[in-house]
Formats: C-alpha cells, sequence, structure tokens
C-alpha cells in the first residue's frame, strides 16, 4: 500500500470510529504511520484530505455513476443518483441504523464547532456530487446553462 493509501485507510478508520473526528494532519499521520511532512506532501491542507476521503466515501458508497446512463431521460437519471444518495442501504433497518448515527454524530450532541465542522464537511461533499451529476447533465445539453443554478438550488432544498 502507498503512502496515500495509508493516509486515507488510516482517516477512513478514524472517521468511522467518530464521524465527528476533526482529522488533524498529527492525529491523521500518526495512526498511518508517515510523517507530517509526508502527509502534507499528498495533502496540502487539512480540507484536501478530507475533501479526498469523503469523495472515496461517495464512491465506495456509489459505485457507477447513474448520471451516465443514456438509455435513461436526464430526469430519471437524476432522479437514479438522488436515490443512491438518500438511500444507499438495501433494508429500513440498515437505512434505520445509518441515520441513527447520522443522528448521534451531528443532532444530539451539543452543537460544538467540531461537530458543524464535521457536518459542513459532509454536506459539501453531498454539494459537489449533485454539482457533477448537473455539471454532466448540462455538458450533455438535458440541462441548460440558465436552469442550472435553480436546479440546482431545487435539489439541494429539496
Amino acid at each position: 500500500m502507498d503512502t496515500r493509501e495509508k493516509i486515507l485507510q488510516a482517516a477512513a478508520e478514524m472517521l468511522a470510529e467518530d464521524m465527528a473526528a476533526k482529522l488533524s494532519v498529527r492525529a491523521v499521520a500518526a495512526r498511518a504511520g508517515v510523517s507530517v511532512g509526508s502527509l502534507r506532501f499528498h495533502f496540502p491542507t487539512q480540507r484536501a484530505l478530507q475533501d479526498s476521503l469523503l469523495a472515496r466515501i461517495y464512491e465506495h458508497l456509489l459505485p457507477g455513476d447513474a448520471i451516465r446512463d443514456r438509455t435513461l431521460p436526464p430526469r430519471e437519471r437524476l432522479l437514479n443518483c438522488l436515490r443512491q444518495v438518500l438511500a444507499p442501504l438495501g433494508t429500513r433497518e440498515d437505512a434505520r441504523t445509518a441515520w441513527g448515527t447520522v443522528y448521534r454524530a451531528f443532532i444530539e450532541p451539543e452543537p460544538t464547532e467540531e461537530v458543524r465542522a464535521a457536518y459542513l464537511r459532509f454536506e459539501r461533499e453531498a454539494e459537489r456530487r449533485v454539482e457533477h451529476w448537473l455539471t454532466g447533465l448540462e455538458a450533455e445539453g438535458d440541462v441548460s446553462p440558465g436552469h442550472h443554478t435553480r436546479t440546482r438550488w431545487c435539489v439541494l432544498t429539496g
């Protein structure tokens, strides 16, 4: 396993143990068994590390990009993508457990700056995914540039 992978694996383990974990550079480097300088080489900022980790998690949870399935109309493709995000688990019990974990990590505790920052990281990645889908549809001519911002707002605000 190369250094970048060791770092991402260590960060993922830390996040699995505590969804509100701050993922400090020193703590992740220590867990990965690499120097802080080595971590900084691969991830110049803490945000770059967090964004890379969250992108990896989304790619794992949402294999294959449903937005590229041109056998379906654009609206159905976008809905399928949103369904993947909103219901990535197969059973009601799995979904209930996942939402319970999110509730315990972000809603139940006192709203500390650390909890708020963790939630905002997840929110940024979700927004990035929606933006990716809409940009793909726009590039194919299925969403006009004038409607892109409005559609993005509707999707993100429900």
